[in-house]
């Protein structure tokens, strides 16, 4: 989820660039990099960590420039990147953009390339050196080499070669990418490409603006072009030309932002919260995508264990915190049914203090949305100095966790700037999943193609987010009708028990409410003493298909809270006629296999949870005392 930038126009290119960077910069902040088109050179600069870093490279640049090389602030065509690292870690060498080998095409990239592997391989066997560990210099290399095919081929020079070769290229790639790139010997002309990311134009007079999000051209022009599906866009100053991948003309759709500056960041949301409630049926695709090879491999992304090592596992741990931990609660259902390996969940503040049996043969698996948790690092080394084996889940590459562990999944569901944590929880459950579909293979006990079954079943959930997401508005009006209610019980069962954590734990982080989850059987085993007149209970329902006799056991709960005046909330599937005569407000969410009930169950919690902060008059983004990545035990 990088941000990206292009601008072709009069004006100089650089100081407009840069500020489209300071916009998107909470779209990734591992490192920053621009390259300008100046009298007919390509000048580039690019630096690990925030945007500050590069503004200080290139204001020393700035002063040590002479008369006999152009500035970088003299060009008016140029591009920027600020990035969210994939491939690579977060350094200057893998910063973008990235030159090919003439030193003249630059190129800036938001997305994964599947097969870049196959492609690098191809462009070394031809002699093409790397300097870089990126999926996106392959880009670079292949576009310098079909500007140089098409020249010798007596093309004609000038912008519409630039968008022909970038056509050629986005043809021979896989996976998700936009592209954007400038060659120096096509002054005046940045070329796009999208497919499965973001990119729309921003149209201005006498220039033209690209960018991943239209906050990094906002203050310029409120006129912008929404591009679709496998589309190849060229702007120069006074045109824009819009073509598929195979060269058809194609048409973007035109809008009028009405936002300012300030909503254009979070794309129109009152909170970046609900913008990434929103952004999470992508997120889920984004974690999906190149994980399931041709032969029905799962692929994980980097793997210091043989599958011999992940055979001679037999127990695990999961170690996480907060609403990571409730994710490794919903993959101890599936990982112990998919592996018939024994797994344990456990705080990772708790972990080493309680002195756990741990050995060669023990998988920990550490969860962390940023890769620094504190807890889970120091739960991780002592799992190491036990000679366990340690796979990290993590949404940030090159950060610690991964580093120090044998074996990674990342998560690209790109950055969360609220606090409170929504997108990160449900890619975490999707690599959970993941992790335990390649264990049950490794280990004999799933073949390919019932691999495929469930990985198919999870690519089917960014649709049904987004059906749920459409229909979300009751929720919203619910949860303005729940803000002054005192406290907020949450119930269910399996895995809708740590949905009910997570409910609970939202609650608490956003408007300051007392909450608490329960496993729905423990109700008369205490809780239910908390129960009065018109208190509000969540209740999570599994499927009638999936788990009848559960469903049957959860509505003989919600029949017993509500005859002690319970105000019953009932998230349940669609279809389910069962539960209607005892919900108070009912909460339909699409159909969806059991184990994987949470990615659909919890986003109902997370809006309820956002609206009545909001309502209470609370700081949705931002909650007090909370910060988005613990750094200290």
């Amino acid at each position: 989820m990088c941000g990206i930038v292009g601008y072709a126009g009069a004006r100089p290119a650089l100081s407009i660039v840069l500020d489209g960077l300071r916009r998107l910069e909470y779209r990734g902040y591992d490192s920053a990099g621009v390259a300008v088109v100046a009298e007919g050179e390509l000048l580039t600069e690019k630096k690990a960590g925030k945007l500050a870093n590069l503004e200080k490279a290139l204001a020393e640049r700035s002063s040590a420039d002479d008369d006999v090389v152009p500035g970088i602030g003299a060009g008016t065509t140029g591009i920027g990147h600020t990035r969210w690292a994939t491939h690579g870690g977060p350094t200057d060498r893998n910063a973008h953009p990235h030159k090919a080998t003439d030193g003249r095409v630059a190129v800036i990239h938001n997305g994964i390339i599947e097969n870049f592997a196959k492609l690098r391989a191809e462009l070394e066997a031809d002699g093409v050196e790397f300097t870089s560990d990126t999926d996106t210099e392959c880009a670079a290399h292949l576009l310098a080499g079909e500007l140089a095919r098409l020249r010798a081929a007596g093309e004609p020079d000038g912008p519409a070669l630039l968008a022909t070769a970038m056509r050629q290229v986005c043809q021979r790639l896989e996976g998700a990418f936009t592209l954007l790139a400038v060659d120096a010997a096509i002054p005046g002309a940045v070329v796009g490409a999208r497919r499965n990311s973001p990119l729309v134009v921003g149209r201005g007079v006498g220039e033209n603006y690209l960018a991943s999000d239209v906050s990094a051209f906002i203050e310029h022009t409120r006129e912008a072009v929404e591009l679709g599906q496998d589309q190849v866009v060229l702007i120069t100053a006074d045109d824009i030309e819009i073509t598929d991948f195979t060269g058809a003309p194609a048409t973007g759709k035109d809008f009028h932002i009405d936002w300012d500056a300030s909503a254009a960041e979070k794309g129109g949301y009152d909170y970046f919260m609900l913008k990434e409630i929103a952004e999470q049926p992508q997120a889920i695709a984004d974690t999906l995508l190149g994980r399931l090879k041709e032969n029905g491999e799962i692929v994980l992304d980097e793997v210091r264990l043989s599958d011999q090592d992940l055979r001679d596992v037999d127990k695990i741990f999961i170690v996480a915190c907060g609403t990571a931990y409730h994710s490794g609660m919903v993959a101890k259902y599936a990982i112990e049914h998919w592996t018939r390996i024994p797994c344990e969940v456990e705080l990772a503040s708790e972990f080493r203090y309680r002195d756990p049996v741990l050995d060669r043969s023990t998988l920990v698996v550490a969860i962390s949305q940023s890769g620094e948790t504190m807890d889970t690092l120091m739960a991780l080394r002592h799992a190491k100095e036990q000679k366990a084996r340690v796979l990290a889940i993590c949404n940030t590459n090159g950060s610690t966790i991964p580093r120090e562990s044998d074996a990674v999944l990342y998560t690209h569901g790109g950055p969360e700037v609220a606090v409170a944590s929504t997108k990160a929880f449900l890619t975490q459950l999707v690599a959970c999943y993941l992790i335990g579909l390649h264990l049950a293979q490794v280990r004999g006990i799933k073949y390919a193609d019932e691999v495929a079954a469930v990985v198919a079943q999870l690519q089917e959930m960014p649709d049904k987010l987004r059906e749920l997401l459409a229909g979300i508005e009751p929720v919203r009006d619910l949860a303005r009708d729940l803000k002054a209610a005192p406290t907020v019980l949450f119930i269910g069962r399996h895995v809708g028990f740590p949905v009910a954590l997570e409910g609970a734990l939202k609650l608490k982080e956003l408007a300051y409410m007392h909450a608490e989850g329960f496993a729905a059987g423990e109700l008369k085993h205490g809780p239910i003493a908390l129960i009065d007149q018109g208190t509000p209970v969540v209740c999570i329902v599994p499927s009638p298909a999936g788990r009848g006799m559960l469903h049957d056991k959860i509505v003989s709960n919600i029949q017993e809270i509500r005859a002690r005046g319970a105000r019953t909330i009932v998230i349940a599937e669609q279809g389910d006629e069962a539960v209607t005569p005892y919900a108070d407000h009912l909460i339909y969410v699409p159909r969806t296999p059991t184990l994987l009930a949470p990615l659909v169950t919890t986003v109902p919690l997370q809006v309820l949870a956002c609206e009545i902060a909001a309502a209470r008059g609370h700081d949705v983004d931002q909650p007090r005392n909370l910060a988005k990545s613990v750094t200290v035990e």
